[in-house]
């Protein structure tokens, strides 16, 4: 009885483990096997720092817009307030210089009228003084009733100005 076909086959393929077995090929495809693992298993977790540090940057980045757009809604607000205090001022300010221009105005106004008024009676007087004359001027005669007048005339200038 002759090997067939069949124990051919047999004995391939206990030769092809019995080679494999001696290259130490099993070793090596769980070596390769095992490196590309630990090589993915590295790549995960990098890409997991990754994705972290992703994630704490995105958060301070978000972090500092919100302080950012807080601190532009103060920089808003004290601006309102200071034109609103500006305005205020400006104001106040204002209606302080429409008061004294009206002082000013009323003064002046007062002393024009003084001054008229004082044009006015001394126009009188001259006027009354004149009219004096002339009445006492008919009534008294001589030189020595004008010298009186002109005396009295004197006195009652000096004591109506």
């Amino acid at each position: 009885m002759g090997i067939g076909a069949e124990g051919w086959v047999y004995i391939a393929l206990l030769a092809f483990f019995l080679i494999v077995m001696y290259f130490k090929v099993p070793a090596v495809i769980t070596k390769s096997l095992d490196d590309r693992a630990a090589n993915i298993k590295s790549e995960l977790d990098e890409a997991r720092r990754l994705k972290e540090e992703s994630q704490a940057l995105l958060a301070e980045y978000q972090r500092k817009r919100n302080e950012a757009d807080a601190e532009a809604a103060e920089i808003v607000s004290q601006a309102k307030r200071e034109a609103e205090a500006y305005a205020q001022e400006t104001r106040a300010a204002l209606a302080e210089t429409l008061e004294r221009r009206t002082k000013l105005a009323e003064d002046k106004i007062a002393r024009a009228e003084e001054q008229a008024a004082a044009e006015v009676k001394s126009v009188a007087v001259n006027v009354a003084v004149a009219a004096a004359e002339n009445l006492m001027r008919g009534k008294v005669a001589g030189a020595k009733g004008g010298d009186l007048i002109s005396a009295g005339i004197s006195e009652l200038k000096s004591k109506l100005n």
